[in-house]
């Protein structure tokens, strides 16, 4: 038996013994989750150093203060979130017991990404360990040193046979999907998402897929471009543009791309000095086969910015293309790098034209003054999540669901939205032997009558206060008694 066999068939059996549904457990296992990423920091940062060259402050403000976070709400909401919700009746089942009991799923595989590996694994967890799961934790392979630390922190603070880690590359992650789960998150690319939910499919598993893709961000050239670039520039380089939702290029008009590529230039500059290489909070591609895959990518673009690069370091400087055609390298394929490609637009109808001749992006951008512009982009195209006026910070909004659509990807997660994609949300009805003359209408023999009070029970539904839903019922307990009289006396 494979060691990823021992490990799901490990936190199968602890599931079954109940241990991870009471909600102390589950309180108590996110609570200890959170110390880690307190007392253990430093080891955190120092393997993320390693992997991306993120600075230690970077790491806690990309990384864990967003877990941090999310564990508070969680610990904070889980009584709420978990307990049955009532939902509205008809006449029928008024007298009745009507809600919907959330209950965990089983045991969940998590497939993390390497470009936040804390941030993009850990994230679903805290929903797996919020909704009652087992989990089977799977970290990315290609960052080596934060694999390694995962691997060995999260068995010393959270329940090792509940929530495992299991390491290794391709072989291991292909003999993980060849187990049966109960659900399975993945958070990557496209080509891989494929890959995922058709394994998943021969055990008829349930997949939430966060992918990517050609995240756009038109700029209008009525805004304050000072202010805009900024941003921009800020959410296209954090990471080294090894962001899922980082904004892949610019739509702008013609007439604003000089002004857009010297404010993204002076950003640039205020933010990682004149020599981004030497900056502590600049990072590096994650590997050489990335490198050269981004760098292909300029090849037949103009270089307006940046370009400067270092393959033994895995380093590329921020680079603005300029004047970008729609059939560029640059154009076909997510960048995940930090290159930003400018596209010039006549206006927002063609920016719109463009947007949805492509697949639907996990984000799109808008910056403008106008909120009639807004009001158009977010009713003519269609995206994963939507931004005016800024790039990234909805992804820290834990009240908002987080996840694609379309090629970007299906499912959604953060906050109770964690917690209600990796539950399954059980519909109860529970009712009483009595009041039997009420349902006689649905036994044969079928009569136009019965279909009369059937249109009226199951067709009225007024919206009652609690004193006229208790009018109501004694209502009912009367045309009962006549319906019972009509057709047993």
């Amino acid at each position: 038996m494979s060691q990823e066999q021992q490990a799901v068939e490990r936190a199968r059996k602890a599931f079954l013994t109940g241990r991870s549904k009471p909600l102390e457990y589950r309180i108590r296992q996110l609570k200890n989750l959170q110390r880690l990423f307190v007392e253990k920091q430093k080891e955190i940062a120092d393997a993320v150093k390693k992997d991306l060259n993120k600075s230690e402050v970077g790491t806690q403000l990309y990384e864990t203060l967003g877990l941090e976070s999310e564990i508070n709400l969680a610990v904070k909401k889980v009584k709420e979130w978990a307990a049955p919700r009532p939902v509205e009746k008809n006449l029928l089942t008024i007298s009745d017991t009507v809600y919907i009991q959330p209950e965990p799923l089983g045991v969940v595989l998590i497939i993390g990404a390497w470009n936040y590996p804390w941030a993009v694994t850990i994230q679903p967890l805290i929903g797996a360990i919020a909704a009652g799961n087992a989990a089977v934790v799977k970290p990315s392979e290609v960052c080596v040193h934060t694999s390694k630390v995962m691997a060995d922190l999260l068995p010393i603070y959270i329940d090792k046979e509940l929530y495992p880690v299991v390491t290794g590359g391709v072989p291991e992650t292909q003999e993980l999907l060849r187990q049966r789960f109960d659900h399975i998150f993945y958070t990557g690319n496209c080509a891989v998402g494929k890959l995922i939910m058709e394994a998943a499919a021969k055990h008829l598993t349930p997949v939430t897929l966060e992918l990517g893709g050609k995240s756009p961000c038109y700029i209008d050239k009525n805004c304050d471009l000072s202010i805009a670039c900024r941003r921009v520039a800020w959410g296209k380089y954090t990471n080294c543009g090894q962001t899922c939702i980082a904004p892949d290029y610019i739509l702008c008009e013609a007439s604003i791309q000089d002004r857009v590529i010297e404010e993204v230039k002076k950003s640039i500059k205020n933010f990682y000095t004149d020599d981004p290489k030497t900056c502590s909070d600049y990072g590096r591609i994650i590997n050489q086969r990335h490198f050269k895959r981004v760098l292909a990518l300029t090849e037949d673009s103009t270089i307006a910015v940046g370009g400067d690069h270092d393959e033994s370091d895995c380093y590329i400087a921020p680079t603005v293309l300029r004047d970008v055609k729609p059939d560029a390298k640059v154009m076909q394929e997510e960048i995940f790098g930090p290159l930003l490609p400018i596209l010039p637009v006549n206006g927002l109808d063609d920016a719109i034209k463009y947007i949805n001749r492509g697949e639907k992006p996990l984000a799109l951008y808008i910056f403008t003054p106008d909120d009639k512009v807004i009001k158009r982009m977010i009713e003519e195209t269609s995206s994963g999540g939507v931004l005016a006026n800024d790039c990234l910070v909805h992804y820290s909004v834990n009240a908002l669901p987080f996840g694609g659509v379309g090629n970007s990807g299906m499912g959604c997660y953060h906050g109770k939205y964690s917690f209600d994609q990796l539950s399954h949300l059980r519909a109860c009805l529970i009712k009483k032997l009595n009041m039997e003359g009420v349902n006689d209408m649905r036994y044969p023999p079928h009569t136009p009558k019965k279909l009369g009070w059937a249109r009226f029970f199951l067709l009225s539904n007024p919206d009652l206060g609690w004193m006229g839903r208790m009018a109501l019922l004694a209502a009912l307990v009367v045309v009962a008694a006549v319906v019972l009289q009509k057709y047993f006396l």
